[in-house]
């Protein structure tokens, strides 16, 4: 009898475990690639009064917790830059690609003691949007590790490994 109970006691669980783990790693996020004539002209026109020269290359639009951001990565003067900007226009954050040599010392010298002789491939100094203003939020640095593997790192200004 107890075996009898024992096998769909077991069968439940291990199902009701599956489940719980297969629906916790469901994040309420999905991404579209779109035309640029399907953005709302609210964020084109956001976008343009931010950067007025920015040559567009890729827009791609993220529902992230009910909230959508359309992410979009241009050129400016020789540049590549990032904005992520909300449906309604409100730029959330924007991406500047930077020299090496623009990246402050505290931050270069934690990623050095972190990954000694990686190579810099790409450096984007990330700012955040608050209340209208822009906060310099830190640096997202693509790296080539010394057994030649590329990573991406992000930092605060401050070099904490974030």
């Amino acid at each position: 009898m107890k075996k009898a109970l024992l096998l769909p006691s077991t069968f439940l669980l291990l199902l009701s475990l599956c489940l719980t783990y297969s629906f916790g790693q469901q994040k309420e996020k999905t991404k579209e690639t779109l035309e640029p004539d399907k953005i709302p002209t609210i964020v084109i026109n956001s976008l343009k009064a931010k950067f007025p020269k920015a040559e567009i290359h890729k827009w791609t639009k993220e529902k992230e917790d009910n909230i959508v951001i359309y992410d979009i990565e241009f050129m400016q003067e020789a540049k590549n830059y990032a904005a992520d900007i909300k449906e309604n226009g409100t730029i959330y954050n924007w991406e500047k690609e930077i020299a090496e040599n623009d990246l402050p010392a505290t931050v270069r010298q934690a990623v050095d003691t972190k990954y000694p002789k990686c190579t810099l491939k790409e450096i984007m100094q990330v700012t955040a949007v608050k209340d209208g203003k822009d906060e310099l939020e830190g640096y997202e640095i693509i790296i080539e590790t010394e057994d030649n593997n590329e990573t991406e790192i992000t930092l605060s200004p401050d070099g904490t490994l974030m």
